[in-house]
């Protein structure tokens, strides 16, 4: 079965950084299109990036320039490294395994979603 488990969330100060992990199980990260989405109350989920098989990113322009995806092969896992966090980042972050080998940040092409992790910014 497939499982991913998110880990690295937590409070963090304005202007700080974290990293994100997410382990995969039940298939091979390298051979999938993987993301990770975001979602604050009350506000709907948000595509903040994605990586193709060749390792090329897309990212909302909201964390552009400040985030950072990216695959550990020797683990089996997907990261996010952010930095320069600002208190809109404050969600609970998911990792995904895209469907199909496209890279949109919609959401409607995942087959299967983490459980998620908290991030919290305070300014």
């Amino acid at each position: 079965q497939v499982h991913l488990v998110e880990s690295g969330g937590g409070p963090v100060q304005a202007g700080g950084s974290l990293r994100l992990s997410c382990a995969a199980a039940g298939f091979t990260v390298s051979s999938a299109y993987m993301g990770w989405f975001r979602q604050s109350p009350g506000k709907e989920r948000e595509g903040v990036a994605c990586i193709r098989l060749s390792g090329a990113a897309s990212y909302a322009d909201s964390v552009k320039g400040r985030f950072t995806i990216s695959r550990d092969n020797a683990k089996n896992s997907l990261t996010l490294q952010m930095n320069n966090l600002e208190p809109d980042d404050t969600a609970v972050y998911y990792c995904a395994r895209y469907a199909v080998y496209t890279c949109t940040l919609d959401g409607r092409n995942i087959n299967n979603w983490g459980q998620g992790t908290q991030v919290t910014v305070s300014s």
